[in-house]
């Protein structure tokens, strides 16, 4: 158990699945405000966990009910309530769906269970924006053979299929990929055939076209009254893995068009939390179509709007616990970025090889302000950790690099996927 806070100490925040580089990011951006932060792992030897940023890492399965054994373990122990920063979508959906038996202890930010519910699953999600409105790219869900047929037939070409739900057989028959892409409806209907027992149901989507460099996002904070406190738009600028991965290097920008979207998205819902909704142009039409929403939790890039001098986790903690608000919660286009060191070499060095990237262009796009996603100069220990832990990885995968099966050779030469 954690020692317990002084009366005239701030409220814990609890920072769960801390093995995500969304854990690391945001304990140092709290920590900085004299925060005291928890953390909750499953592994407490991973690098991520070595951070001087918290005070101690409590040990649960953040992504099994193990959790909320947890945290009502540790709530009798507090002597404030804490507040809730779930970094995984699975541990966001365990917090919301035992709220009840945690609230005593936690503040827990998130809308009403029911909205929690759609904004996370896909079917539930695309039904509801393509009834209300929204723009999304065309979707089919299919539970059966009959469904791929239809959708064969009423789509248009190139595609990606995913997952309605990441089912375990899903991730053991796919290596881990999250979405596979067809080029024309032959292909669709034979990657259906090998792929539609993997899930109850599967999603087919038509691809919208343009560059990672169209994908924008807003980070955002809403209120108990769904008042949007913070929003903060940028741009990807790479991505790793390329086309299919999440991104490694952004930069803050102005998008009218996709803040709008946002406002209109939430308040529709009457929203309370972190959010985050990413969005690209269509190479094609010029106009924005909503590729997903992340709710009730600290993104991956939300740390840029730390590096656009703007306080988006520290304003929804002082919300949270009752404090007045920071004054620092106005976008001003600074052109700030966020980076993932390790991700963005490996993404640099695969255009570079293609002749699609130069080294000056490289080290152009570096610069400016930035926060970065795992290095810090005053906590350095868990990025050389990292560093050191996927280089052995990749050294061993070399001396044991299995032969490609004739599935992934036969998807090899198709289009690029879009993220999920």
């Amino acid at each position: 158990m954690p020692k317990k806070p002084e009366p005239s100490r701030l409220p814990y925040a609890i920072l769960v699945y801390f093995e995500s580089f969304i854990g690391i990011q945001t304990a140092r951006i709290l920590a900085g405000h004299n925060v005291p932060v928890l953390g909750i792992a499953k592994n407490p030897e991973h690098p991520f966990c070595k951070t001087n940023a918290c005070e101690e890492i409590l040990v649960a399965d953040s992504l099994t009910t193990d959790l909320i054994d947890k945290l009502k373990e540790l709530g009798p122990t507090l002597k404030q309530k804490a507040v809730l920063f779930p970094c995984s979508d699975m541990s966001m959906l365990l917090i919301s769906r035992h709220r009840k038996e945690l609230e005593a202890w936690y503040h827990i930010t998130l809308p009403e269970p029911d909205v929690v519910e759609m904004l996370t699953s896909k079917t539930l999600f695309y039904s509801f924006a393509q009834e209300a409105g929204f723009p999304v790219p065309k979707t089919a869900l299919l539970r059966n053979a009959e469904d791929a047929r239809n959708a064969a037939d009423a789509l248009t070409f190139p595609c990606i299929v995913k997952p309605a739900v990441k089912t375990t057989e899903w991730m053991l028959n796919s290596g881990g990929v999250k979405v596979y892409p067809a080029a024309s409806a032959k292909e669709f209907l034979a990657l259906y055939d090998r792929c539609g027992t993997w899930a109850d149901t599967l999603m087919v989507q038509e691809w919208v076209e343009g560059p990672e460099t169209n994908l924008y996002s807003c980070n955002c904070y809403f209120n108990k009254t769904s008042e949007p406190l913070v929003t903060f738009i940028a741009r990807k600028i790479r991505q790793w893995p390329p086309q299919t991965g999440i991104s490694c290097l952004s930069k803050e920008c102005r998008n009218d068009t996709v803040l709008q979207e946002t406002l209109r998205l939430f308040k529709s819902v009457d929203y309370r939390g972190l959010g985050y909704l990413e969005m690209k142009q269509d190479e094609r039409t010029g106009k924005h179509v909503i590729i997903e929403p992340n709710i009730g939790r600290p993104t991956g890039r939300s740390a840029i709007c730390e590096a656009g001098g703007i306080e988006l986790i520290y304003t929804a903690y002082c919300d949270a616990v009752g404090l007045p608000l920071p004054d620092n919660r106005q976008q001003t286009y600074r052109g700030a970025k966020w980076i993932h060191w390790r991700r963005d070499l490996q993404s640099a060095f695969h255009y570079w090889r293609r002749g699609e990237l130069t080294l000056k262009e490289w080290r152009d796009s570096l610069r400016g302000k930035k926060r970065c996603a795992v290095f810090s100069w005053s906590d350095p220990k868990p990025f050389w950790l990292d560093i050191t832990r996927v280089a052995v990885k990749q050294i061993r995968s070399v001396f044991h690099k299995p032969k490609p099966s004739t599935a992934a050779r036969s998807t090899s030469t198709s289009p690029p996927s879009q993220p999920s």
